[in-house]
């Protein structure tokens, strides 16, 4: 799992799909095709409001940890996420943060729908006998 570094690059996790629960927030979209190492790439945030440094400090452990544990499935896509932790996550159990963070990884690294609208739709969707 590689990360995120630069601010840049959170900024454009933030424009992508999101996904919320009460201990995490998670943002996530596409690579560009242009990047040439490719796979899953995740950066952690947390505000000040979430408490103290050394509170914040664990939270990032704990958050890294959980990415490790939940990002396998999802090792080869090539998505940028970002994982804004929230209090609830430094009291939470282990288990029920990696399964937070799986649902997470599967609700925004999924493939984007196929356009709708009337052009998409077949002549039998329309109404339209032959």
């Amino acid at each position: 799992m590689q990360r995120l570094r630069k601010r840049s690059e959170f900024q454009a996790a933030a424009k992508g799909r999101r996904f919320h629960t009460e201990r995490m927030s998670v943002q996530g979209v596409r690579q560009d095709a242009r990047l040439p190492d490719g796979g899953l790439r995740v950066g952690f945030t947390l505000t000040r409001k979430v408490g103290h440094a050394t509170e914040r400090n664990r939270i990032r452990r704990r958050l890294r940890a959980v990415a490790e544990a939940a990002s396998a499935p999802f090792g080869a896509l090539p998505v940028d996420v970002v994982v804004i932790g929230r209090r609830a996550a430094i009291a939470a159990p282990f288990s029920l943060l990696v399964e937070d963070l799986s649902r997470a990884l599967a609700a925004v690294t999924r493939p984007a729908r196929p356009a709708s609208g009337p052009s998409a739709r077949t002549h039998s969707e329309r109404g339209d006998h032959a």
